[in-house]
């Protein structure tokens, strides 16, 4: 790397890559888009490569092919220098930012009892709460981009540092009018039946797709909804079948709660990040604090 290549660059840069456009950039970096624009451009004459296709359009820049080599670098660049701010500036006290990413629902975690005892123990450390629209598979993919420190994730992806936080079963919902509501029920049973569930990427989709994969069986999803909560309202109005995690609750006077004893269904919780990250004073304190939990 260029000695002269400065961090506020890098920084700039990794949020175009981040946020799609320089105007979500600056948005985001709190500047002005001419700023972003003139940042990159000398970060492009210092490297003597252009770094993005630029169309000239509305579309999102695309990474050259020096675009994509400098981006690993300049992440491991960025990372090391919050860390060593972090230790650095730290002292007994710890300073700096925690982006923490959740999914609509976090199970049996206490999430706002949580941050607090976080922000109690160490009130100089910025947290951010960032909710992703894909679930699991967007945290995931915000994790490898930098822009989350640590994120609630129920998809196990080998690339992460994986904490097990809960394994919650899933349980069907059926509407009590349904002619299979009094069970018992297999993953055969219902399969041909029309489906509520959570939008591919989501911990509990993949869970469950799973389970019926290895039945070789075919199911047809009619209802994609977001947060699992809304499933009970959705089954009791007659829309479909669906399962949710045991903690969501549902009125038994309008759905049936079956398990399949035929089928592996568990939903599993993990908190997650990446292992350069795990030399952060700040993300290790959060990850023995959710431990003591």
């Amino acid at each position: 790397m260029d000695p002269a290549v400065e961090l506020r660059q890098l920084e700039y840069f990794l949020a175009v890559v981040e946020h799609g456009t320089f105007t979500a950039a600056a948005a985001h970096l709190h500047v002005v888009q001419s700023g972003v624009s003139s940042t990159i451009k000398a970060l492009e004459r210092e490297l003597g490569a252009p770094l993005f296709e630029r169309s000239g359009g509305p579309g999102r820049p695309t990474l050259t092919e020096a675009g994509w080599m400098l981006l690993p670098e300049a992440r491991a660049l960025i990372e090391n220098a919050r860390v060593a701010r972090e230790v650095v500036r730290g002292g007994r006290q710890l300073r700096g930012e925690l982006n923490v990413g959740v999914m609509s629902s976090v199970g049996p975690v206490d999430l706002p009892t949580l941050l607090a005892r976080y922000r109690a123990v160490h009130p100089l450390v910025v947290v951010r709460l960032r909710v992703k629209p894909r679930g699991s598979a967007d945290l995931v993919e915000a994790l490898h981009a930098g822009s989350l420190d640590v994120a609630f994730v129920s998809l196990a992806d080998p690339t992460l540092v994986l904490h097990p936080i809960a394994r919650d079963p899933l349980a069907l919902l059926l509407p009590v009018s349904h002619p299979l509501a009094a069970g018992p029920l297999t993953l055969a049973d219902v399969a041909a039946e029309t489906w509520i569930d959570a939008p591919p990427g989501f911990g509990n989709r993949t869970v469950v797709d799973a389970a019926f994969n290895r039945a070789g069986l075919t199911r047809e999803v009619a209802l994609e909804v977001a947060d699992a909560a809304w499933v009970p309202a959705f089954v009791a109005a007659g829309l479909g079948i669906g399962f949710v995690p045991a903690t969501i609750p549902s009125n038994p006077k309008t759905t049936t709660r079956h398990e399949l004893p035929d089928a592996d269904l568990r939903w599993p919780l993990y908190l997650a990040t990446t292992r350069d990250r795990l030399r952060r004073p700040s993300i290790n304190a959060f990850l023995a604090l959710l431990t003591d939990t």
